[in-house]
């Protein structure tokens, strides 16, 4: 790739964030003045980028025309399967991506574990939100009005003796989903089976969806499901990119 191509889209993502001066930019690509001047107004030519009134650049109409069409043309399913495959070839263990469907989730895909002992879960299943580690990632990160409106009224139903029905004991769990960015399904869904999932963004960070590494207790005891969330977390982090989401910037 050639050096103005590459500092072209160097210029564009660091406007994502926010308008900038030329004298920003430049110092933050590590570039003359001239240099970012010259490639702005390139940009700005070709509506990639405008100068707003006070003389600092941000995103232009075409920009957002071409994000528009990006992102109509994006299937979660499809940007998901390649880390899928890797995060299962990784893991050994059942892998699943699940989605908001109505108050439930639904299976959107799975990888299977590559141990004797496996799931019944298939592709299309519907499943509880507040039993499921996909479900409960999606509700700690709904806005309060709409964990609400999907949640009703307790008692909620109990999948297995480890189902958290009651409210106080839900929200108690989400709280803690937020603080560390994944949850466990500590045997709530199904007896004998547990699981850690995190969230999948999409381009303006919503949680519509998630993933998860599943496990019957007699493959992987308690300590070595853990032990999986640093991957578990770095796919769905590559899925959500996939989608157009933008990890925070950490200087």
């Amino acid at each position: 790739m050639s050096n103005s191509v590459e500092r072209a889209m160097r210029i564009l993502v660091e406007l994502a964030d926010g308008p900038s001066t030329i004298s920003e930019l430049g110092r933050r690509l590590d570039v003359h003045r001239t240099t970012s001047l010259r490639l702005l107004r390139t940009l700005e030519e070709q509506r990639f980028v405008r100068r707003t009134e006070d003389g600092r650049f941000q995103l232009g109409a075409r920009m957002a025309t071409l994000a528009a069409a990006a992102l109509t043309g994006l299937d979660i399913r499809g940007s998901a399967a390649r880390h899928l495959r890797d995060l299962g070839e990784a893991t050994g263990q059942t892998v699943h991506l699940g989605a908001l469907e109505g108050d439930r989730i639904v299976y959107l895909d799975k990888v299977e574990s590559r141990h004797a002992v496996r799931m019944y879960s298939h592709i299309g299943a519907l499943a509880p939100l507040h039993a499921t580690g996909i479900g409960k990632v999606i509700l700690a990160h709904l806005p309060p009005a709409e964990r609400d409106a999907l949640l009703g009224p307790e008692p909620f139903a109990g999948c297995t003796a480890g189902t958290l029905t009651d409210r106080a004991s839900l929200d108690a769990d989400l709280d803690r989903i937020l603080r560390r960015g994944w949850a466990l399904d500590d045997f709530e869904h199904e007896e004998f089976i547990h699981c850690v999932a995190a969230p999948v963004r999409d381009a303006a960070g919503r949680v519509n969806a998630a993933i998860s590494v599943s496990a019957p207790s007699v493959v992987l005891d308690r300590d070595g499901l853990l032990g999986l969330t640093d991957d578990l977390v770095a796919a769905a982090d590559a899925i959500g990119e996939e989608l157009g989401w933008r990890p925070p910037r950490t200087r």
